[in-house]
């Protein structure tokens, strides 16, 4: 017990640091600090207890996103490693992922010798990049077919550039470009595997628990000075539409959570994507009353509340809103019952 509250006192002093500039080196050490006393040891998706894992991750994103940006990554490739039997390292570290396939940049596998490969190119958008240690990247064969590549950040030909990261919001984890020139790799499963196991939207849906434990750390500022403050029918009208929108958000993912355990081989695309659409709703009804409530004060003299505040609406762009929805829209067209029954 003396050792759990010793960490949850070290994140709580984290969580309250002042501002500080990108290169805040407290970050990588917290993240450091989380595997030391496992707590990346999560349930994996699929589990049984899946709503265990999730819970964990909104703990963290309530205490800061830029460190949960570090622990989702991290925990992520774990179980991506652990469901695809792969161990590539021995040597123990934090652990990226990074997917993105924008137009403009691509690593392109150029030979291969066992699970051995070289890589060129660049990859975009790779978060944490000058705090990890390993990142697993989304490469493509010369058969154009994606191929899960591990990587060790500090190898030969691998160059991070952040010069075009001009972040507020989520500054500090730095989503930034890599280059590669004749860097090597090591396979991870078979050529299309990341996308195709069952792991890849289960773990979409951590992203939208990790949303709203962010918005639930913001609605708890508000709940605490409704406590304190004076009679304002107004604020309390705010207050009733944030417990109002996520209870109904907690429920959605509760019941997602419930149909991946009944279900952990099955493409759990649909459910995922509908809890994504209310998360996402439902935190930014959060962010919008919880500001309106509380005025400016907050915002400009807590720390952990502004920090939360610039870097939740940044971070929940990890939905493509409106195209979202169209995929949404699309899976449902192709189903003869919409399962809307009461």
């Amino acid at each position: 017990m003396r050792d759990e509250e010793g960490l949850e006192s070290a994140l709580a002093a984290f969580a309250r640091r002042p501002n500080v500039p990108m290169t805040d080196e407290r970050l990588s050490e917290a993240m450091r600090l989380c595997i030391a006393r496992n707590l990346d040891r999560l349930p994996l998706p699929g589990s049984g207890e899946t709503l265990v894992r999730w819970q964990q991750l909104a703990h963290v994103a309530g205490t800061d996103l830029a460190l949960l940006k570090l622990y989702e990554g991290h925990t992520d490739a774990l179980a991506i490693l652990q469901e695809l039997g792969c161990a590539p390292f021995a040597e123990p570290g934090i652990w990226g992922v990074w997917a993105a396939e924008p137009p403009t940049a691509r690593v392109i596998i150029r030979d291969r010798q066992g699970d051995q490969v070289r890589l060129d190119g660049t990859k975009a958008w790779c978060s944490g990049a000058q705090q990890i240690d390993y990142a697993l990247i989304t490469a493509w064969t010369e058969q154009d077919q994606p191929q899960l590549i591990a990587v060790r950040l500090n190898g030969p030909g691998i160059r991070v550039d952040a010069q075009h990261w001009q972040a507020v919001g989520m500054g500090s984890t730095a989503s930034v470009d890599v280059h590669f020139e004749r860097a090597t790799g090591y396979c991870v499963g078979e050529p299309g595997a990341y996308l195709e196991r069952p792991g890849f939207w289960q773990g979409g849906a951590g992203i939208a628990a990790s949303w709203y434990g962010a918005a639930v750390a913001l609605a708890r500022s508000l709940h605490r000075q409704r406590q304190q403050g004076r009679a304002d029918p107004h604020a309390d009208a705010h207050l009733g539409s944030v417990d109002a929108a996520l209870l109904g958000a907690s429920a959605a993912l509760r019941e997602c959570a419930a149909w991946i355990d009944a279900h952990p081989h099955d493409d759990a695309r649909l459910p995922v994507q509908r809890v994504r659409a209310h998360v996402e709703m439902a935190v930014e009804q959060v962010c919008r009353h919880v500001g309106r409530a509380l005025g400016a004060t907050p915002f400009c003299r807590d720390p952990h509340f502004a920090r939360l505040a610039v870097d939740l609406p940044v971070f929940i762009r990890q939905s493509h809103a409106e195209r979202d929805l169209a995929q949404l829209g699309q899976l449902l067209s192709h189903r003869t019952t919409e399962d809307w029954s009461l």
